[in-house]
């Protein structure tokens, strides 16, 4: 008698933890179309043959491209990262001239894509070409990758420690770089990782501004030879320089612990009074905000007022607005769908395989989007050619890149929901799909929303993906918008700028508001 009662709670257990066959196959399908963008990359090498592809990737142009963008990610993420604690540090800390309203402002270039923030720099000044205008473009649009989460990191700081430090002596510089900048390592390497990662994708940026980058040297390989192996080979550079990246944030991070430990009280630390420098600070942020935010609005705006009433041709305006919303609105709900049961075993079923699912999508999205692209062209030319130039292969290429996105807001979501309810909504005779749909997706409603407006933003401002894989005749507003750019007709592409921008902002605002939540605010 006693023996199958001790039993019974073991069996519950392996129950529980034992990820159910449905989501189990829903996971792994997704995991090896994951796997399609790197599977492509290593195949063409393999198959391109060594002498080949040693001779397509120890030469000269290659060098030159390895060099460039190598200098360019060298240069601009350390520049990103001074500048975004700088400013962060500044906003939350320090009793700056309207500090209250400064953070939203920090946010806000989020909202300007960089191949627009480039179209606005090169109308004012049209010479601007070469490193070091990549360096000032790159700056401009990345830089609040850092500044939100070293902002939300500085909030939940413990001030004790800081006014120990005080108490002992130590001055505001001093305390500053030895005990609180230690403090926001993460949010600093996690910022300047995802600054990497962008400039190794962007393309329209760096194109305008005639700089030569991996990404920009494999699309005019394909568009010059379609699928050569000159261009599949650059592929295979730019994503072992993604990988690299990867390695080294993840060296750099490190194991320690950042948590606080022992009683007390959260509160925020007291700002610091500005003397002198407060107005060097208040005008530190306004040229900022003024090169960021002000040279793009003040182009356009001059663009339109030059092209006049014809630039809006609604003609052509409106039907490229409905493509981008449907694609980005299907784009955010597929994703987010998609995204449900990886977050799933994530939370609820941690392990090895959570692990393995979770590693296999941060690493594909961090892949640049026109190897992604690539990838998805050839499987469907020669594999599913029907499927080929369809809104199916978009939206897949949105979900390759973009899952993360969602995934991360999903998970935080997730781990909220009481483990009780769930259990007791199970007891009470309802199935696994009633029980979600009543109470696990009841509660992460607003996780889900804010994970697919992201991946809305995202969708709405891609460029490089949506150009190689859209169907003929398919003109979103950023496809548009690089078509006349091409052209050199800036006024009449200035609607389609400004119109990418005002999607944005919303977005853009509630990524600000969740850093906030998530630091107690």
């Amino acid at each position: 008698m006693i023996a199958p009662t001790l039993a019974r709670p073991r069996s519950g257990r392996s129950e529980r933890r034992r990820v159910p066959p449905a989501v189990a196959a829903m996971v792994a399908a997704l995991v090896a179309i994951t796997l399609i963008p790197l599977g492509y990359v290593i195949a063409t090498t393999i198959t391109t043959g060594w002498a080949t592809a040693s001779a397509l990737i120890f030469r000269p142009r290659v060098g030159e491209l390895l060099r460039n963008t190598v200098s360019l990610v060298a240069v601009t993420v350390p520049i990103c990262m001074a500048l975004g604690v700088g400013a962060a540090w500044i906003v939350e800390r320090t009793t700056v001239f309207g500090h209250r309203y400064w953070a939203p402002i920090l946010a806000a270039p989020l909202a300007v894509p960089a191949f627009v923030n480039s179209y606005a720099w090169v109308s004012v000044i049209p010479s601007l070409h070469g490193l070091w205008s990549g360096v000032l473009i790159a700056t401009l649009s990345y830089f609040p990758l850092v500044a939100l989460p070293v902002a939300a990191t500085l909030r939940r700081l413990d001030p004790g420690v800081e006014e120990s430090a005080n108490a002992l002596g130590a001055g505001p510089y001093r305390v500053f770089f030895r005990i609180v900048v230690p403090q926001l390592r993460l949010p600093i390497l996690g910022g300047g990782l995802l600054i990497g990662l962008h400039m190794l994708a962007e393309y329209g940026a760096f194109a305008m501004l005639r700089f030569d980058t991996f990404t920009t040297a494999i699309f005019e390989q394909f568009q010059s030879t379609f699928n050569g192996a000159a261009g599949s080979m650059l592929a295979s550079v730019l994503v072992l320089c993604c990988l690299i990246l990867l390695v080294t944030e993840a060296a750099a991070r490190g194991s320690a612990r950042y948590a606080r430990l022992g009683s007390g009280a959260p509160r925020r630390p007291d700002r610091i009074r500005l003397r002198w420098s407060a107005v060097p600070a208040a005008l530190g942020l306004v040229a900022l905000t003024v090169a960021a935010l002000g040279v793009p609005l003040w182009t356009i705006v001059r663009w339109l007022r030059v092209g006049g009433a014809e630039v809006w041709r609604t003609d052509t305006l409106w039907p490229a607005l409905t493509q981008t919303l449907v694609f980005g609105v299907l784009g955010a709900a597929v994703t987010t769908a998609l995204a449900f049961p990886v977050a799933w075993i994530a939370v609820r079923r941690p392990g090895v395989f959570s692990r393995i699912v979770e590693g296999c999508n941060y690493v594909t999205s961090s892949l640049p989007g026109i190897v992604t692209a690539l990838a998805l062209i050839t499987v469907t030319i020669r594999y599913a050619n029907p499927l080929y130039q369809t809104v199916i292969v978009v939206i897949t290429a949105y979900v390759l890149m973009f899952l993360p996105r969602a995934l991360v807001s999903l998970r935080s979501g997730l781990a909220q929901v009481p483990v009780g309810l769930e259990e007791a909504s199970a007891a009470l005779g309802h199935s696994q799909v009633s029980t979600f749909v009543r109470v696990t997706l009841r509660l992460t409603a607003p996780a889900a929303a804010a994970g697919a407006a992201l991946v809305f933003m995202a969708v709405v401002t891609e460029l490089t993906a949506t150009l190689l894989l859209a169907p003929n005749g398919t003109r979103t507003l950023s496809t548009r918008f690089w078509s006349l750019t091409s052209e050199l007709d800036y006024a009449a592409a200035a609607p389609y700028a400004l119109t990418m921008i005002l999607l944005a902002l919303p977005m853009t605002y509630l990524l600000l508001r969740r850093s906030q939540k998530a630091a107690g605010l």
